[in-house]
Order: C-alpha cells, then sequence, then structure tokens
C-alpha cells in the first residue's frame, strides 16, 4: 500500500489523547488515520474528528492497514498493551518507517499507583519498544506529557514542551510535529535513552495534578531555550 507522505497513523487514536492529537493535527490540515484493534472504534473515531474540524483529512482502519499509510505512527496505548500492539503491526511495518513511542509504564499497569512508575528491563517503554520493532523502523519518544484535556480543547493553545528523544533523523523528523499543535514547543530531548527520564514526569505531573486540583492537565516549560532551538 502507497503511504501519504504527509499523513500521521495514530493507534490507539481512539483514546483520550490520542484522539486529541487526531483532533488537532487534523486542524492543521494533515492527514490522519486513526487505528484501532477494532476497526469500527477507529471508524467512530473519525467521525468524532470530523464533527469537530468538518473539513479533516481524516479516516479510521484496523491496525494493520492504518500504519502501511502513513511515515510516522504514533502509538497512543497504554503501557501494557504497547508490546503486544507494535508486535501486532510488526509485518506491516517498513524500513524508514518512525514509530513514535508516548505511553508511560505507570504503576496502575499492576494495580498500584498511578504517580509511580514501573522499573523496565530496558529502561523506558520507549526503549522496549525499540527492542522490539523491525530492522530499519526507528522509534522515537514524545507527546507523554501533552494533556489529553488540552489537547481536545481546540479553541486553546495546549502551552506545552515536548520533550522528543531518538536517533537525529527521526527525531527531527518528529520534532516537526509540533508546531502543527498551538502552543506546543519541541524539545531536543537526544538519544533515546533519554526517554526514561522524560516517562517519570508524566508521574510527577500526575502527582501535581492530583495536588493542585487541574483536571485539565498541567503541562510544563523549560526556561532559557534558544528561540531557534
Amino acid at each position: 500500500m502507497t503511504q501519504d507522505e504527509g499523513a500521521i497513523a495514530i493507534l490507539g487514536g481512539t483514546g483520550d489523547q490520542g484522539l486529541g492529537l487526531a483532533l488537532r493535527f487534523a486542524q492543521a490540515a494533515r492527514r490522519v488515520v486513526i487505528g484501532s484493534r477494532k476497526p469500527e472504534r477507529a471508524i467512530q473515531a473519525a467521525e468524532q474528528v470530523l464533527a469537530q474540524v468538518r473539513d479533516a483529512n481524516v479516516v479510521g482502519l484496523g491496525n494493520e492497514e492504518a500504519c502501511q499509510q502513513a511515515p510516522i505512527v504514533i502509538l497512543s496505548v497504554p503501557f501494557e498493551h504497547c508490546a503486544s500492539t507494535l508486535k501486532g503491526i510488526k509485518q506491516s511495518l517498513s524500513a524508514g518507517q518512525i514509530v513514535v513511542s508516548m505511553a508511560v509504564p505507570l504503576a496502575v499497569a499492576v494495580g498500584d499507583a498511578a504517580t509511580r512508575t514501573l522499573g523496565i528491563w530496558q529502561g523506558s517503554c520507549a526503549e522496549l519498544l525499540a527492542s522490539l520493532a523491525p530492522k530499519g523502523v526507528e522509534v522515537v519518544s514524545a507527546f507523554q506529557n501533552v494533556s489529553a484535556h488540552r489537547l481536545q480543547r481546540l479553541e486553546d493553545p495546549v502551552e506545552c514542551d515536548v520533550i522528543v528523544s531518538g536517533a537525529k533523523a527521526p527525531r527531527e523528523q518528529v520534532m516537526a510535529l509540533c508546531p502543527l499543535v498551538p502552543g506546543l514547543r519541541a524539545v531536543n530531548g537526544g538519544p533515546l535513552s533519554n526517554a526514561r527520564v522524560v516517562e517519570d514526569i508524566t508521574a510527577l505531573l500526575i502527582g501535581l495534578n492530583i495536588r493542585y486540583k487541574t483536571p485539565e492537565g498541567l503541562g510544563f516549560r523549560l526556561t532559557g531555550l534558544p528561540s531557534s532551538d
């Protein structure tokens, strides 16, 4: 199947954060392909996007078909489903594609609190996915700390920094997605190993959201960055 070079596939685009990204990228006039294990759920999510972004170029498909249509595939699924999702699409990925890891190993996966993370042998969810990805497919870490609520509130900028980690060329391609969303700023997070630090920030933000009673979700900004970065 021929890829659309401007398309962005979001597997798990039926969830809150994935749907928020789908809405924002559609609003920026990019083609969005929403994927789900159950194609009917992906179709429903695409209809939700169309209801809010009337001229959206969006479609809902099964995961395998969705990831064949875009050079960048964002995995927006809970940590406990990341490995199985990647294994399920492995035969549909091809060299040169980028898989974006945005999951966090929150302890809720084992019945503990969302304010703590699990230790992973590979160091982070992103590195776990990199160990499972087919040869030639790059894994980049991004978008973990962007509020789903703020993403879905299309009338307002999101106001959050996105630390993007991975190999240089694919990292830069994912960083280029951030300015499509008003208020998002891409920050060069260096190698993929730094994802383990970024993923832990999510648990910290969840705790802050609870303590400060901010259901809309906190974001964070780094100060002193050169404007050209």
